[in-house]
């Protein structure tokens, strides 16, 4: 079974930044949209799963932790195969075109920005409309499992949740190089899921998955004020989603893959 190499598949990351920076406005606008709400589906399905077997956590909690993150990467294969955006990893996308001078730091900062504004729309779909007015989550034991589950995300320390938003999108960007390999999509969810559950079975800060389950704890009752989610929660998590795949991976991929030796493979 053939696959792209290290330099393809940093070709190819870079190449979708470059198509998104192209897209005009209210396609990316909708593409965003699209890419927070598959995201949000995914962690929908976490919390149905995972959170329905409170006898379990008991008494194995890291299975539990595992199940959710078995279940998580559903919504970044649907962002991968469908086309849609996601902000965590154009943080790699828009990186590798910028390293290459093939689009420049204002259009960088444009297209990430309105990605991570519409992913947000998105996630609100399905927090507010697919979860909460559906009444999925008001009954125990998935309203406990998200309610503790959110509270524990708003009640850290804003240098932890940075570290764990810096993991988390190292690996989520890892995830989508993994998937740039395949060039079939059984290989591509297989390749994304791996490093995708890993994130969340250690309990690692994605800023676009929290924008689903804080706002979906809070739209049914959960005791976190909105300032709360966003001062302490939200910016530290989105700060180190950018550290972790503009930094760790577009800078270091970019520069071993395409600003290299051409002998490096």
């Amino acid at each position: 079974m053939s696959y792209n190499n290290p330099r393809q598949i940093a070709a190819e990351f870079s190449s979708s930044g470059c198509y998104k920076s192209s897209l005009p406005i209210h396609k990316f606008c909708i593409i965003s949209i699209l890419g927070g709400a598959f995201i949000a589906f995914g962690g929908l399905l976490s919390v149905m799963v995972a959170g329905g077997m409170p006898g379990i956590g008991t008494e194995n909690p890291g299975l539990i932790k595992f199940i959710a993150g078995a279940m998580f990467p559903v919504g970044l294969i649907l962002v991968s195969v469908t086309g849609a955006d996601l902000f965590t990893s154009d943080c790699t996308a828009f990186t590798l075109p910028v390293l290459q001078k093939k689009i420049g730091l204002q259009k960088f900062a444009m297209y990430l920005t309105l990605s991570f504004l519409f992913n947000f729309v998105g996630a609100q779909l399905i927090a507010w409309l697919f979860t909460a007015k559906t009444g999925l989550i008001y009954s125990d034991p998935w309203q406990s499992y998200l309610h503790h589950y959110a509270e524990m995300k708003v009640n850290q320390d804003f240098i932890t949740v940075f570290i764990k938003g810096i993991g988390a999108n190292w690996l989520v960007c890892l995830g989508m190089w993994m998937g740039y390999a395949a060039k079939e999509i059984p290989g591509k969810a297989i390749g994304i899921w791996i490093p995708v559950m890993l994130f969340v079975t250690l309990g690692y800060e994605h800023s676009i998955a929290n924008m689903f389950f804080i706002p979906a704890a809070i739209y049914t009752g959960a005791d976190i004020s909105w300032i709360n989610f966003l001062t302490h929660n939200l910016l530290p998590a989105t700060l180190g989603n950018i550290v972790g795949g503009a930094g760790l991976v577009g800078c270091i991929y970019g520069y071993l893959y395409l600003l290299d030796n051409p002998h490096t493979n």
